[in-house]
Protein backbone atom coordinates (compact mmCIF):
# COMPACT_ATOMS: atom_id res chain seq x y z
CA UNK A 1 0.00 0.00 0.00
CA UNK A 2 3.01 2.63 0.54
CA UNK A 3 4.79 1.98 -2.42
CA UNK A 4 1.38 2.93 -4.64
CA UNK A 5 0.70 5.67 -2.37
CA UNK A 6 4.13 7.19 -2.77
CA UNK A 7 3.64 6.67 -6.59
CA UNK A 8 0.67 8.92 -6.49
CA UNK A 9 2.51 12.29 -4.77
CA UNK A 10 3.65 14.43 -7.66
CA UNK A 11 3.60 16.37 -5.96
CA UNK A 12 2.22 16.90 -6.60
CA UNK A 13 1.84 17.49 -8.47
CA UNK A 14 -1.90 18.10 -10.37
CA UNK A 15 -4.14 20.92 -11.45
CA UNK A 16 -6.81 21.80 -13.27
CA UNK A 17 -8.22 22.20 -16.52
CA UNK A 18 -7.69 22.36 -20.41
CA UNK A 19 -9.74 21.76 -22.87
CA UNK A 20 -8.39 17.96 -23.57
CA UNK A 21 -8.11 17.54 -19.76
CA UNK A 22 -10.93 19.31 -17.71
CA UNK A 23 -10.61 18.70 -13.83
CA UNK A 24 -14.60 18.78 -13.06
CA UNK A 25 -14.13 19.04 -9.05
CA UNK A 26 -17.24 18.41 -9.22
CA UNK A 27 -16.91 15.69 -6.62
CA UNK A 28 -16.02 16.26 -2.89
CA UNK A 29 -12.72 16.40 -2.46
CA UNK A 30 -9.47 16.79 0.34
CA UNK A 31 -6.92 18.68 0.06
CA UNK A 32 -3.39 19.21 1.50
CA UNK A 33 -1.84 22.51 1.56
CA UNK A 34 1.91 23.29 2.67
CA UNK A 35 4.21 26.04 2.79
CA UNK A 36 8.15 26.67 3.47
CA UNK A 37 10.28 29.64 3.82
CA UNK A 38 13.70 29.79 1.72
CA UNK A 39 16.47 31.77 1.72
CA UNK A 40 16.41 32.53 -1.81
CA UNK A 41 14.89 35.74 -3.82
CA UNK A 42 11.08 34.52 -5.65
CA UNK A 43 12.30 34.40 -8.70
CA UNK A 44 14.64 31.54 -8.29
CA UNK A 45 12.47 29.62 -5.98
CA UNK A 46 9.74 29.94 -9.10
CA UNK A 47 12.45 29.12 -11.23
CA UNK A 48 13.16 25.60 -9.80
CA UNK A 49 9.84 24.83 -9.01
CA UNK A 50 8.08 25.92 -12.16
CA UNK A 51 10.41 27.22 -14.97
CA UNK A 52 12.06 24.03 -14.85
CA UNK A 53 9.37 21.61 -14.85
CA UNK A 54 10.85 18.94 -16.20
CA UNK A 55 13.34 19.09 -13.50
CA UNK A 56 11.53 18.15 -10.52
CA UNK A 57 13.66 15.06 -9.37
CA UNK A 58 16.83 17.91 -8.61
CA UNK A 59 14.70 18.11 -5.45
CA UNK A 60 11.99 15.85 -4.90
CA UNK A 61 13.19 12.84 -2.39
CA UNK A 62 10.35 10.78 -3.94
CA UNK A 63 10.96 11.01 -7.72
CA UNK A 64 14.43 9.03 -9.45
CA UNK A 65 13.74 10.79 -12.43
CA UNK A 66 11.90 13.05 -14.28
CA UNK A 67 11.57 14.56 -18.14
CA UNK A 68 10.11 16.79 -20.28
CA UNK A 69 7.95 14.74 -23.12
CA UNK A 70 5.92 15.85 -26.49
CA UNK A 71 8.60 18.18 -27.49
CA UNK A 72 8.24 20.71 -24.07
CA UNK A 73 11.59 22.26 -23.65
CA UNK A 74 10.83 24.70 -20.25
CA UNK A 75 7.69 25.08 -17.84
CA UNK A 76 4.97 27.18 -19.97
CA UNK A 77 1.43 26.12 -20.53
CA UNK A 78 0.78 22.97 -21.59
CA UNK A 79 4.36 21.82 -21.11
CA UNK A 80 4.23 17.96 -19.90
CA UNK A 81 6.21 15.91 -18.20
CA UNK A 82 6.73 12.30 -16.84
CA UNK A 83 7.59 11.34 -13.33
CA UNK A 84 9.16 7.90 -12.17
CA UNK A 85 8.47 6.69 -8.48
CA UNK A 86 11.18 4.21 -8.57
CA UNK A 87 14.23 3.15 -10.02
CA UNK A 88 12.13 1.14 -12.40
CA UNK A 89 10.05 3.18 -13.86
CA UNK A 90 7.15 0.64 -13.15
CA UNK A 91 5.24 3.77 -11.09
CA UNK A 92 4.92 6.90 -12.84
CA UNK A 93 2.70 9.62 -13.19
CA UNK A 94 2.42 12.08 -16.45
CA UNK A 95 1.48 15.88 -16.05
CA UNK A 96 0.42 18.86 -17.60
CA UNK A 97 0.79 22.81 -16.87
CA UNK A 98 -2.71 24.06 -17.14
CA UNK A 99 -2.35 27.58 -16.51
CA UNK A 100 0.09 30.08 -15.00
CA UNK A 101 0.38 33.85 -13.59
CA UNK A 102 4.56 34.90 -13.41
CA UNK A 103 3.06 38.29 -12.32
CA UNK A 104 1.54 36.23 -9.32
CA UNK A 105 3.46 33.58 -9.30
CA UNK A 106 0.94 30.82 -9.39
CA UNK A 107 0.83 27.22 -11.55
CA UNK A 108 -2.22 24.66 -11.87
CA UNK A 109 -0.90 21.05 -12.70
CA UNK A 110 -2.59 18.16 -13.99
CA UNK A 111 -1.96 14.16 -13.79
CA UNK A 112 -3.36 13.36 -17.12
CA UNK A 113 -2.42 9.81 -17.01
CA UNK A 114 -0.31 7.12 -14.43
CA UNK A 115 0.66 4.20 -13.41
CA UNK A 116 -0.36 2.97 -9.83
CA UNK A 117 -1.73 6.18 -9.04
CA UNK A 118 -4.61 5.98 -6.81
CA UNK A 119 -6.45 9.04 -7.47
CA UNK A 120 -9.71 10.12 -9.56
CA UNK A 121 -7.79 11.93 -12.14
CA UNK A 122 -11.11 14.55 -12.83
CA UNK A 123 -11.06 15.31 -9.40
CA UNK A 124 -7.56 15.88 -8.42
CA UNK A 125 -5.41 18.96 -9.44
CA UNK A 126 -2.50 21.17 -7.61
CA UNK A 127 -1.16 24.65 -7.05
CA UNK A 128 2.32 25.52 -6.95
CA UNK A 129 2.38 29.29 -5.20
CA UNK A 130 5.86 31.55 -4.46
CA UNK A 131 5.26 34.48 -2.17
CA UNK A 132 8.02 37.31 -1.84
CA UNK A 133 9.04 37.98 1.55
CA UNK A 134 10.27 41.09 1.11
CA UNK A 135 13.60 40.96 2.80
CA UNK A 136 15.40 38.41 0.34
CA UNK A 137 13.79 35.09 1.07
CA UNK A 138 10.59 34.06 -0.02
CA UNK A 139 7.96 31.12 0.38
CA UNK A 140 6.91 28.33 -1.62
CA UNK A 141 3.64 26.36 -1.21
CA UNK A 142 2.16 23.26 -2.69
CA UNK A 143 -1.71 23.00 -2.52
CA UNK A 144 -3.01 19.27 -3.58
CA UNK A 145 -6.55 18.91 -4.18
CA UNK A 146 -7.15 15.21 -4.76
CA UNK A 147 -9.86 12.30 -4.45
CA UNK A 148 -8.68 8.67 -4.16
CA UNK A 149 -10.32 6.13 -6.67
CA UNK A 150 -11.74 4.12 -4.52
CA UNK A 151 -13.05 7.19 -2.69
CA UNK A 152 -12.32 5.54 0.90
CA UNK A 153 -8.64 5.53 0.55
CA UNK A 154 -9.19 9.39 0.76
CA UNK A 155 -8.34 9.25 4.50
CA UNK A 156 -5.07 6.54 4.10
CA UNK A 157 -3.85 8.87 1.59
CA UNK A 158 -3.57 12.18 2.70
CA UNK A 159 -1.03 11.40 5.56
CA UNK A 160 0.86 9.76 2.79
CA UNK A 161 0.44 13.15 0.90
CA UNK A 162 1.13 15.05 3.62
CA UNK A 163 4.62 13.52 4.34
CA UNK A 164 5.93 13.81 1.02
CA UNK A 165 4.92 17.33 0.26
CA UNK A 166 6.27 18.57 2.65
CA UNK A 167 9.58 16.19 2.16
CA UNK A 168 9.43 17.71 -1.60
CA UNK A 169 9.65 21.45 0.31
CA UNK A 170 12.79 20.01 2.59
CA UNK A 171 14.47 19.30 -0.74
CA UNK A 172 13.72 21.87 -2.76
CA UNK A 173 14.90 24.59 0.16
CA UNK A 174 18.27 22.13 0.66
CA UNK A 175 18.67 22.38 -3.64
CA UNK A 176 17.98 25.87 -3.55
CA UNK A 177 20.08 26.85 -1.28
CA UNK A 178 22.95 24.40 -1.24
CA UNK A 179 22.68 23.28 -5.24
CA UNK A 180 22.93 19.87 -3.61
CA UNK A 181 20.41 17.35 -5.63
CA UNK A 182 17.72 15.47 -3.38
CA UNK A 183 16.70 12.82 -5.53
CA UNK A 184 14.97 9.60 -4.88
CA UNK A 185 17.03 6.91 -4.23
CA UNK A 186 20.08 9.12 -3.68
CA UNK A 187 20.07 8.90 0.19
CA UNK A 188 20.36 12.76 0.75
CA UNK A 189 16.82 13.44 2.17
CA UNK A 190 17.60 10.72 5.32
CA UNK A 191 20.85 12.88 6.12
CA UNK A 192 19.61 16.68 5.73
CA UNK A 193 15.83 16.64 6.93
CA UNK A 194 16.49 17.00 10.24
CA UNK A 195 18.81 20.04 9.39
CA UNK A 196 15.68 22.38 8.26
CA UNK A 197 12.20 23.24 9.98
CA UNK A 198 9.19 21.19 9.50
CA UNK A 199 6.88 22.87 6.56
CA UNK A 200 3.65 24.37 7.96
CA UNK A 201 0.71 22.75 7.20
CA UNK A 202 -2.39 25.49 6.48
CA UNK A 203 -5.61 23.98 7.09
CA UNK A 204 -8.31 23.74 4.87
CA UNK A 205 -11.72 24.74 5.56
Amino acid sequence: MKNVLKATIVLVSILASTSTFAQSMAKKYKTVHVKLEINAPAERVWEAMVLDYGEISNFSPYIYTSEYTNGSLKGEVGATRKCNFNEKGTQWSHEKIAEINHQDMIMRNIIIEGKKLPLNLDNSQAFYRVTDNGDGTSTAEYEFQFRTKPAFMGFIAKGQFRKQLKGTLVGLKHYIETGERVTGGNGVYEKIKANYPEPTEIKSK
